[in-house]
C-alpha cells in the first residue's frame, strides 16, 4: 500500500507540474482522486518519415485509431496539457493511450517552444502511464543504449540474422515470434535497410538482438527504455511498412504500446483459390511467345497441347494438404469437365478422383463452362472490343445466360455430393465485373443473375480492384494473383514466359518492361533450366509472405495448371508455409478463410473504417474496466489481454478467441446494452 500511495502521489505531483490537473492534491484522510479515464486512441507525431509511416499503416490496417500530428504543419495545434488531456464528469482524462514520435526529441528540445512540447508530453506520459515508440533513432546513452563504438556496430543490415530475445518473448510484446528474424535482402545492388546495434545500459531491455564484433557479443536494435517514470520502446534500425521484419515486429510493437489494450484485431490469413478445376487450361507456346486460342495469338502455328490435372495429380493434392495442414479452395468448372469427358471416351479418371476425395476441400462455384459473362467480345481486332449492335448499343451476355452457368454448376455439385456455399461465385476471369479499358461497367444483367441464385460473395481481381464494392445485393471478395501462369504446365515453360514478360527486347523479351513503367526489366534473362526454382519460387513466395504477415485477407489465386504436370505451385506454397511456420510461434497460427469469411472481414473492416473516421467511435479504458461505444449495426475490434471478460447481460463470459498472446474479436454490445464492456484481468 505503501509504494502504491508513492507512485499516486508522484503521478499527482507531475500533472500538476505540467498544468495537467487543475485541483488540489486531496489533504490526508480525504477521497482519493477518482481513476483516470484513458482513451483508446493513439497520438503519432509525423515527421514525413518512412518509420512512423510504417507504424501509422500498422494502425490503420488493424483498425486502431489514432491522430496524425505532422510537425511540418505551420497550423497544427500545440502539445501541451490541454492538447493531451482534460476532465470528463470530474475524472481526469488522458486523450492518447500511447504516444509515437520520430524519436526520442520529438518536437527539439534545442528551441524554447520544442523544449515546452517535449516538457508537457513527457509529464503527460509519467502521469498517466502513457508509453512511447521512438520510431527510429541512434544508439547513444539517451536511449539506455552505448555508443556504437562501445561493444555496438553500425551498418546496412541487408541479410542480417537477428532474434527476438527471452524477454522479448517472455515479459515483452513478442511471444508470438519464436525463430530467427532475418532482415531483407531483395537485391544486392541496393542498401535496404541500415542500423546500429548498440549495448544496453541501465535501465534498458532488449527485445530484439543481433551479433556484433567477433559474433561472441549482441547488439539491441530494438528494446524498451525505462527511466524517469517512463517507457520509450526504442528502434535503432530504419524500415518501411512493407519490410518483411517490421512486419513481423508490427503486431509486438502496438501491443506494447498501448499495453495489450486496443481497438483493433491483427490476424495471420492465406487461402489459395485453384481456378479452373476439372477444365483443361491452354499452354504457352515457346516459339510463338504467345498462348494459342487466346485471342492476341496470332499467326500461323499449331495449337498446343492443353494442361489437365490428372487422377495421380488429384491424388497428390489429396496427400499434399494432409502432409501441410492446409486446406485448397477448388474452384470448379462442372460443365467443361463433362466436355473433356465427352470428346475423350467418356470416362474422366480426374473427376472420380476429385468427387472420391471431395470432402478433403472447399468448393466454390466457377460457373458451368466458363464462358465471358461481360460484354460480347468482338474478337476481329487486338485487343479485343465490345460488340455493338446496328444502334451503338453494347451487347451484353443476358441475365438468363449467367444464372444458367450458376445454376447449373450448383445442380451438378449437388448431385456429386460436393459441399459448396450457394452465396460464393468466381466468375470466368472475373467477367461480368468491369475490365478496364476495353469493358468501363459491369454487365448491367449481372447483379439481378447473382441475385437471382443467391451469390452474396463475387470474387473481383485486387490487382484492378482492390477495394471491395457491391454488385447489387453482392458485395466482391478482390483476390491476389500469384505469378505462377496458368498457361504452363514445366518450370521451362514458366521461366520462358516470364523472360518474355521481364527480358528486354535486347535480351530478346517482349520489352514491355522497358514501356509499363509499373514494371522492371530483368538484369539477365533466366536460366529456363533453373530459373523458376532458383529465381520466381522465391520472389513469389516472399510477395504472398508479406500479405500474409501484413494481415491481408485476400485470397490468393492460381489455377488448376499448376497441380499438373511438373506442379509448379507446391514449391512456392510450401515456401511460403515454411517460411511462416520458421518464424512465428504456435500461438499464431496461419487462418485459413473460405471466401464468405474474407467478404465479412473486409465488410466489417470498411464499416468500422467509416465509424472511426467520422468519429463515431467511443472508447476508453478506467481502471480495469474498457468501454466501446459504436454506430448500432457496426461490429467493433478489440484486443485484449488473456483472461479478459466480456460483461453479458447477467454475469459475465470469456472475451473473444486468443491469438498471439492475446485475446481479440470483432463484437458488439449484448442485448439490452448501448456499449461493449469488458472486464481485464486483475494484475
Amino acid at each position: 500500500m505503501a509504494t502504491t500511495g508513492l507512485r499516486a502521489s508522484r503521478a499527482a505531483a507531475a500533472l500538476l507540474t505540467a498544468g495537467l490537473l487543475v485541483t488540489a492534491l486531496p489533504a490526508a484522510g480525504a477521497v482519493a482522486a477518482p481513476v483516470p479515464r484513458i482513451d483508446l486512441t493513439v497520438l503519432v507525431v509525423d515527421d514525413g518519415g518512412g518509420a512512423v509511416e510504417a507504424i501509422a499503416a500498422e494502425l490503420k490496417e488493424t483498425g486502431v485509431p489514432y491522430r496524425r500530428l505532422r510537425l511540418d504543419d505551420p497550423n497544427r495545434p500545440t502539445v501541451n496539457a490541454a492538447f493531451l488531456s482534460d476532465t470528463v464528469s470530474g475524472r481526469p482524462r488522458a486523450k492518447f493511450q500511447g504516444v509515437v514520435v520520430p524519436d526520442e526529441d520529438p518536437f527539439g528540445a534545442t528551441t524554447t517552444a520544442g523544449a515546452a512540447e517535449n516538457a508537457a508530453l513527457f509529464a503527460y506520459e509519467t502521469a498517466f502511464g502513457i508509453r512511447q515508440i521512438d520510431a527510429y533513432t541512434w544508439s547513444h546513452p539517451g536511449v539506455g543504449l552505448e555508443y556504437t563504438d562501445n561493444g555496438g556496430w553500425v551498418g546496412v543490415l541487408d541479410g542480417a540474422q537477428t532474434s527476438v530475445t527471452a524477454a522479448g518473448r517472455s515479459t515483452g510484446p513478442f511471444g508470438y515470434l519464436d525463430g530467427p528474424l532475418t532482415f531483407e535482402d531483395n537485391s544486392p545492388l541496393v542498401p535496404e535497410s541500415y542500423g546500429a546495434a548498440g549495448k544496453p545500459r541501465a535501465g534498458y531491455t532488449s527485445y530484439l538482438d543481433t551479433a556484433v564484433g567477433d559474433g561472441g557479443a549482441r547488439g539491441s536494435l530494438l528494446g524498451e527504455y525505462a527511466h524517469d517514470g517512463r517507457r520509450e520502446l526504442v528502434v535503432t534500425f530504419a524500415y518501411n511498412r512493407y519490410q518483411k521484419q517490421y512486419r513481423a515486429l508490427a503486431r509486438g510493437m502496438v501491443d506494447w504500446l498501448t499495453q495489450g489494450i486496443h481497438l483493433g484485431q491483427s490476424r495471420s490469413y492465406f487461402s489459395v483459390h485453384v481456378d479452373d478445376v476439372f477444365a483443361p487450361d491452354a499452354r504457352w507456346d515457346t516459339g510463338r511467345n504467345c498462348t494459342p486460342g487466346d485471342i492476341d495469338c496470332t499467326g500461323e502455328g499449331e495449337q498446343t497441347p492443353d494442361i489437365r490435372m490428372t487422377a495421380a495429380d488429384a491424388q497428390y493434392a489429396a496427400q499434399w494438404q494432409r502432409s501441410s495442414g492446409f486446406t485448397l479452395d477448388m474452384v470448379y468448372n462442372a460443365g467443361a469437365g463433362e466436355e473433356w469427358k465427352t470428346e475423350n471416351g467418356g470416362t474422366d479418371a480426374l473427376t472420380a478422383q476429385l468427387l472420391a476425395d471431395r470432402a478433403q476441400y472447399r468448393w466454390i462455384n466457377h460457373t458451368y463452362t466458363h464462358p465471358f459473362l461481360g460484354c460480347v467480345q468482338d474478337v476481329s481486332v487486338v485487343p479485343w472490343q465490345c460488340s455493338k449492335d446496328a444502334a451503338g448499343t453494347i451487347r451484353w451476355t443476358s441475365r438468363a445466360e449467367i444464372s444458367a452457368q450458376i445454376r447449373d454448376n450448383n445442380t451438378w455439385a449437388t448431385r456429386k455430393g460436393i459441399s459448396y456455399d450457394r452465396t460464393e461465385l468466381v466468375t470466368g476471369e472475373h467477367s461480368g465485373l468491369k475490365t478496364l479499358p476495353q469493358q468501363a461497367q459491369d454487365n448491367p444483367h449481372l447483379a439481378g443473375a447473382l441475385a437471382d441464385n443467391g451469390v452474396k460473395w463475387i470474387a473481383s481481381d485486387n490487382s484492378r480492384e482492390p477495394s471491395q464494392r457491391s454488385v447489387g445485393s453482392a458485395l466482391t471478395v478482390p483476390r491476389h494473383p500469384m505469378n505462377v501462369y496458368y498457361n504452363v504446365g514445366t518450370a521451362a515453360e514458366m521461366a520462358d514466359e516470364y523472360n518474355w514478360i521481364y527480358a528486354s527486347q535486347a535480351d530478346g523479351g517482349s520489352g514491355v518492361c522497358e514501356t509499363n513503367p509499373a514494371s522492371t526489366c530483368l538484369a539477365d534473362p533466366l536460366d529456363t533450366a533453373t530459373g523458376y526454382a532458383d529465381h520466381i519460387v522465391p520472389q513469389e513466395a516472399r510477395i504472398a509472405l508479406g500479405h500474409v504477415v501484413a494481415g491481408d485477407p485476400r485470397p490468393h489465386y492460381v489455377h488448376q495448371s499448376n497441380l499438373a504436370e511438373e506442379r509448379l505451385l507446391y514449391p512456392v506454397i510450401d515456401k511460403i508455409l515454411a517460411d511462416y511456420r520458421a518464424l512465428y510461434a504456435d500461438n499464431a497460427p496461419l487462418v485459413n478463410p473460405r471466401q464468405r469469411d474474407v467478404g465479412v472481414e473486409l465488410q466489417r473492416r470498411a464499416a468500422w473504417d467509416k465509424a472511426v473516421a467520422d468519429g463515431k467511435v467511443t472508447a476508453y479504458r478506467i481502471g480495469g474496466t474498457v468501454t466501446v461505444k459504436a454506430p448500432t449495426g457496426v461490429t467493433a475490434p478489440i484486443t485484449a489481454p488473456e483472461g479478459t471478460r466480456k460483461q453479458l447481460v447477467l454475469g459475465t463470459g470469456v472475451f473473444g478467441a486468443a491469438y498471439a498472446g492475446t485475446r481479440s474479436a470483432w463484437t458488439a454490445p449484448e442485448l439490452l446494452q448501448s456499449a461493449v464492456t469488458l472486464k481485464l484481468p486483475t494484475v
